[in-house]
């Protein structure tokens, strides 16, 4: 890369075309009462350079917006997000507006301050997977003009609309589908129960087995199953059990993935009922049932709902659920 081609600032551009720093900052910006010899050398030093205008500084200190929105969700490893993103992003797409994309990784506090960031740099608008339990701060943001509506959970301590699933029923149902099947020791593989869909779910799956006189075994409870790996650990240790259990109630994909990946290991069988889809699930070595829900409706919605609120409408906030249904997927033995 040579000099010129480097990023270049205005200054550079004003030495080179030997102007003014103003001289540069009015052509820049458009003002057509520039010389017109001076603005074609500001043109020429520009296009020599490769200077590219930085919109979002220039914003910043005008105070106005700029043509994004900004999209947190909770962990950039998970297919369920990607889709998600994807269905943002064509909404956006429509309205010729960017998606800023970030991760907080299930973490509160990282969320927060990229929340706080995106905001700052005057995004139109915020879509939010919120995580922890105190979503007070953002009603200030709000209250400012950043609108923002919600997917998968409900924010806590401030009113926004909402978009995401009836977890806690449906979970109910996951409960009824295997205890139907005559199974009576069953295990729940979760991830944290910091996550709201997390504890719904786990309160959906104990209510079915409290109906069916069903205890739930501490020894078949995991909270931990964060990815594939630390899943298969945990149902490993289940499996090694005397009376191992004969299924398994998945909180999510990865835990999913990783109850199938530790039966298929140890060459054994039992059921599985979980949530969310998965990319290559019909082909997986185990048979399993999967609650299963349009994210791509699901974000869709959302995100013609922020748009909404960026142009002033949108009406009372709003708690929509996205119908559920159960799919099979994996190769039956």
């Amino acid at each position: 890369m040579t000099e010129s081609t480097k990023r270049a600032t205005m200054v550079d551009v004003a030495r080179e075309a030997g102007v003014s720093f103003k001289t540069v900052s009015r052509v820049v910006n458009g003002v057509e009462s520039v010389d017109p010899a001076m603005a074609a050398r500001v043109h020429a030093a520009i296009a020599l350079l490769g200077f590219r205008r930085n919109s979002v500084a220039a914003n910043l200190r005008s105070g106005s917006n700029t043509a994004t929105i900004g999209l947190v969700i909770g962990d950039v490893t998970n297919s369920f997000y990607s889709r998600m993103l994807a269905a943002v992003s064509e909404v956006a797409k429509e309205r010729d507006t960017l998606v800023i994309s970030a991760s907080a990784e299930e973490q509160p506090d990282v969320q927060r301050r990229i929340v706080l960031d995106l905001c700052q740099r005057r995004v139109n608008g915020l879509l939010v997977v919120p995580s922890g339990n105190d979503h007070a701060y953002l009603a200030e943001e709000m209250k400012l003009g950043t609108p923002m509506v919600f997917i998968d959970r409900p924010p806590v301590g401030v009113s926004a609309d909402v978009f995401l699933i009836d977890n806690r029923h449906v979970a109910r149902d996951a409960a009824d589908l295997v205890i139907g099947e005559g199974h009576t020791r069953i295990a729940v593989v979760l991830d944290d129960l910091g996550i709201f869909t997390m504890r719904e779910r786990l309160e959906g799956f104990e209510a079915g087995l409290a109906a069916a006189g069903i205890p739930l075994d501490p020894a078949f409870v995991t909270t931990a199953a964060h990815d594939p790996h630390s899943s298969a650990r945990a149902v490993g240790a289940m499996l090694a059990l005397p009376d191992p259990p004969t299924a398994f109630l998945t909180g999510n994909n990865r835990a999913t993935i990783g109850v199938i990946e530790e039966l298929h290991r140890r060459n054994r069988q039992a059921r599985i009922v979980g949530f969310d889809d998965f990319e290559m699930s019909h082909l997986v070595p185990r048979r399993s049932t999967i609650v299963d829900y349009d994210i791509t409706a699901l974000a869709r919605e959302a995100a013609r709902q922020l748009f909404a609120r960026i142009d002033g409408g949108g009406g009372a906030f709003a708690r929509r659920y996205q119908p559920t249904r159960f799919v099979e997927r994996g190769l039956t033995q």
